[in-house]
């Protein structure tokens, strides 16, 4: 399995950057300090939801169906990822 990267310090549990990247070809290293895209600052859970939201064509019904839970409950959870994704995007700016 491979390992799932941290976005949360574990000391601290504030949030982490990427401060390297590398070139497993020719071992080119990039240095610096970058935010993590809003994508992955979100929960696994959170994650899955947006991409069964992308397999689905954007379609809540479907998803309600597959999930086994309510319209109204599906878009709720869609409706708090938007909200955290605004929060995301307004503290990065």
């Amino acid at each position: 399995m491979t390992p799932k990267l941290p976005i949360h310090c574990p000391s601290c549990s504030d949030s982490l950057s990427v401060s390297q990247l590398k070139c497993e070809n020719c071992q080119t290293t990039v240095s610096g300090n970058y935010s993590l895209p809003f994508y992955l600052q979100l929960s696994e859970e959170e994650q899955n939801f947006i991409l069964q939201f992308f397999l689905t064509s954007g379609s809540l019904k479907e998803m309600a169906v597959q999930m086994g839970n309510s319209y109204p409950t599906v878009r709720n959870k869609l409706d708090d990822i938007i909200e955290k994704i605004k929060k995301l995007k307004s503290g990065n700016q």
